[in-house]
Formats: structure tokens, sequence, C-alpha cells
């Protein structure tokens, strides 16, 4: 590589990092704050992009239009390539995306590119809503209701969402490979809404998202065995909810279930020692239950047994969400009973 281009992409990324130091300062938003100026990346060239890892963006026409494309080595699984100066709390974000796939015929390959939101700046960790575009074609129904994904990185990958919440972080959509699909992700405090093609009605919601900042850069993100190709991207920055991490799940809590199998409800008393939460659950599936569970910064997850009326044996609850304030959410389930939603509120 050219010395100059050498110092130009170490200077692109001290930015990034500097914006990095001011993104930590701005995870407290208050009602107040003003709502940032929208971005526009025509990404018809790659000066506005840092490329980390071994990915290689590079400046081409595709399908008629001027775009950015990305590869990786083969095997290779690291490294996004940021969008200078973003730094994106809620609102949305905007680009059409298209695939190619390089590796052989026959190899399985479904296509995997995407958009980073909410990134630390060594992209450590962020958010991420990624196309499989080959699934959404496959003769297996299986295959097809993975055509689009959500995943929080690096805690939150495909498999254990997909093992721990089968349906819920992934679903079909209409896509092709090699063609532009135009995407559009509304984000807004801790909901995330995919939009496919400018339709009305999303293909895919998550209604608690699961990474541990607020705030952060966007970033282009692809795979190996592939091309991935951006074009038109924009940034619409909206109001910010008023939340924050940390919420405190110590207490006592009444707690509401909406499952495919009817609701139900309990109390939970909880305390926690760092990151550990033991208690007692009362209610439906049982009096005086043990619960044990871990506490992340406001992110919850706990389970335990209890028995499901009028069959035998014992079962197994499991809930996972946030705590803000005095009232709590997220996802729910009884292994092999039901699954669904659960709210709760403190009790004083």
């Amino acid at each position: 590589m050219p010395r100059s281009s050498v110092v130009s992409h170490h200077f692109a990324f001290l930015l990034l990092l500097l914006c990095g130091g001011a993104f930590a300062a701005a995870q407290e938003i208050h009602a107040d704050a003003p709502v940032a100026t929208p971005q526009t990346f025509a990404l018809t060239d790659t000066k506005d992009l840092t490329a980390t890892g071994a990915v290689k963006a590079e400046a081409v026409e595709y399908k008629g239009r001027k775009a950015v494309r990305l590869t990786r080595p083969e095997g290779d699984a690291a490294g996004l390539t940021f969008l200078n100066g973003t730094n994106f709390r809620d609102g949305t974000i905007e680009v059409d995306i298209a695939t190619r796939i390089t590796r052989p015929p026959g190899t399985r390959m479904p296509g995997f590119t995407g958009i980073a939101f909410r990134s630390r700046p060594d992209d450590s960790q962020y958010e991420l809503f990624y196309l499989r575009p080959g699934n959404a074609r496959a003769d297996d129904q299986a295959m097809r209701n993975h055509a689009v994904q959500y995943t929080s990185e690096p805690a939150f990958g495909w498999e254990k969402l997909r093992r721990n919440w089968p349906f819920i972080y992934e679903s079909y959509a209409e896509l092709q490979v090699d063609e532009w699909t135009k995407v559009k992700i509304d984000v807004h405090g801790r909901r995330a809404t995919l939009y496919l093609n400018g339709s009305p009605n999303p293909s895919l919601i998550v209604d608690g998202l699961k990474g541990e900042d607020l705030q952060g850069a966007v970033a282009l993100w692809s795979y190996s065995g592939e091309e991935a190709y951006f074009s038109n991207l924009r940034i619409t920055p909206a109001k910010p909810d008023v939340i924050e991490n940390g919420g405190e799940i110590a207490g006592t809590w009444e707690v509401k279930c909406a499952t495919d199998a009817g609701g139900f409800g309990g109390t939970m008393k909880l305390v926690r020692e760092g990151s550990t939460l033991v208690g007692i659950w009362s209610g439906a599936l049982g009096p005086d239950q043990p619960v044990n569970g871990v506490w992340r910064d406001g992110y919850v997850e706990l389970s335990f047994s209890g028995t499901w009326p009028e069959q035998p044996g014992a079962v197994t609850a499991t809930f996972d969400g946030w705590v803000d304030g005095d009232s709590a959410k997220g996802r729910m389930k009884v292994e092999g009973r039901a699954m669904g939603r659960w709210t709760a509120d403190r009790k004083k």
C-alpha cells in the first residue's frame, strides 16, 4: 500500500476513534437535546469509509450505478467498514444493498450483507441487521425463514438467538441474489424495525435490542465468499427516547405474561449482588419457586422451574429483557408449553 494511502487510512481511523470518545459521554440523552442533522453518503467512492480487519473497499459500477464493493478473504469473519463521522442513536438508516455470491456452485452460501449500528469504534460491540438473499429462494421452508436476521455482536449471535428464541430474531422476506434491495432500519430506544423495498409492512421487528450501547457508529457489514455492494446511504436522526441503561431489578415485581398459550402472572421478588440475581416466583406455575439469573447494566436473564396446569412433570420458565425505572419487559417462554412477552411493574 502506498505511504499516502496508509497515512490517509490511519488519519480516518483516528477521526473515528475521536468520535468514539464523544460517543461514550453522549449515552445520556436529555428530553430537550437537539436532533442531529441528517447525513447522506452517496457511496460512489470510498473517501467516507474506514475499513477494519481484512475488508477491501472499492469504488465500482454495479447494475447500472456507482457503488462501493466490499470483499474479504475466505475464512475472514472480522471487521466492519465504518461510515466516518457517524454517531447514531435513534432515527432511520436507509441504503441500497446487493449481494453477489462468488463461491463455486454447489457450495452452500446464502449471502450475508447488512448494516451495523450503535457500534463501538473498535467494532467490539454493535447491533446488526443483515440479509441472506439466497435463503429466500430455498426449497426448504426452514431456510426461507432465515432470510433476514438481527444479531447483537458478539454476545448475541445468530446461533444463540435461534436456539434460545426460534422465529423471533429472523424471518422470511422476498429477496434476490445479484439484485438491489432497498433497506430501511427504523430505531427508537430499544426497538428496531427492518423494512425492505419500500414496503410499509416490516420484515422484522426487534422489541428489545440486546446491545449494551444506546449510541454509536454506523457501518457496512459483509462476509467472505461474496461481493457486497452498497449505494445511497442516508441517516436521518430522530428525537431520542429518554432512556438509560443500568436499571435496577432488585425489588418486588408484579409480572404479567401474554403467550400463545394464554395469559398468566405472578409476583417476583429479586435480590442482586453484582451481576448475580436470586429470588422467588409465586403465582402461575407454582408458589415459592427459586429464581436464578444474571444482570448486565439493566438487561436481565431469569429462569425458574414450576408446573404446567394439568400436565405432569416440571417445566422451566425463562425471561429476558430490560429494566427501565419502575417497569420492565421482554421475551419469555415456558419450555415446550408457551412463548410470548412479559411486562412487570415494581411494587412500592
